[in-house]
């Protein structure tokens, strides 16, 4: 089939599919407002020495039906997508241009990503940590170690305390995209830091030759450098007092007695 025969291939797949579109059976008026959705898929693994390919179906954001190249025929995903697999199974032809898709379709975009630098981009991630109490009664303290920009997708950040390794506590959050070829993740550290700790966000990355790695420490609370400073100028004072003292006390033993006139001793 030709380059012409792909536009009607996927007209002819999303007809069928309306037909079995929820509200549309026995002659009843489809929804008002509908999204039916045809994505497709390249996976690669070590270039393209393994290529899987993906054509998926979606109604309302909700995926009913696939083809993919590893199992090779379609696959209900719900049962919306049952008649429609059993259907499309059924017909060589449709399953074998599928098939060809790894090559005709999956291998020459490769090598398309390949000279526009998509593949083997690099794109270092900045790290940052920031600190949050949710219960100021609490003494728990939450650390956020902060990923920003970075690419590939695939990233590995750890918690270290006292250089060693913080499991207990730790909560992942999901790889966000910034929608620039670069995403950001977010990893929280529940913990009750102690004046002397050090905390340390390790991050590992396709595009770092060494590890990135952040370090946080607790500082003392404002009770605490109040009565700090309370008891240095206090110090300071008493300081002052003593010299002060000492002073008049060598000043008075080191003073001339006055001799009374000759006169007035006889």
């Amino acid at each position: 089939m030709g380059s012409a025969g792909l536009p009607l291939m996927l007209l002819l797949l999303l007809a069928g599919a309306l037909d079995r579109i929820p509200g549309s059976e026995g002659g009843k008026e489809t929804p008002a407002h509908f999204l039916v959705q045809v994505k497709f898929e390249c996976h690669f693994l070590n270039g393209t020495q393994q290529v899987r390919y993906l054509y998926r179906n979606l109604y309302d954001r909700e995926e009913y039906l696939r083809f993919d190249s590893a199992r090779g025929e379609y696959e209900a995903v719900t049962a919306l997508g049952k008649v429609d697999a059993e259907t499309f199974n059924r017909d060589k032809r449709l399953l074998q241009y599928q098939k060809a898709s790894v090559d005709d379709y999956c291998r020459p975009n490769y090598e398309v990503s390949q000279r526009n630098s998509v593949v083997g981009r690099r794109a270092k991630p900045t790290v940052s940590i920031s600190p949050t109490k949710l219960d100021p009664a609490s003494p728990n303290t939450i650390l956020l170690c902060i990923a920003r920009g970075f690419y590939p997708v695939e990233i590995e950040v750890r918690w270290l305390k006292n250089r060693r390794l913080e499991e207990e506590g730790v909560a992942f959050g999901e790889e966000l995209q910034n929608g620039d070829w670069t995403y950001q993740l977010q990893v929280m550290l529940e913990t009750q830091p102690q004046r002397g700790d050090v905390y340390t966000c390790q991050v590992e990355h396709a595009s770092l030759e060494a590890p990135i790695t952040v370090q946080w420490e607790p500082r003392s609370s404002n009770s605490a450098r109040s009565k700090l400073w309370t008891g240095v100028v206090a110090a300071v004072i008493g300081m002052i007092f003593f010299a002060m003292g000492l002073s008049l006390y060598l000043k008075s033993k080191n003073a001339i007695p006055i001799q009374p006139p000759a006169a007035l001793m006889n």
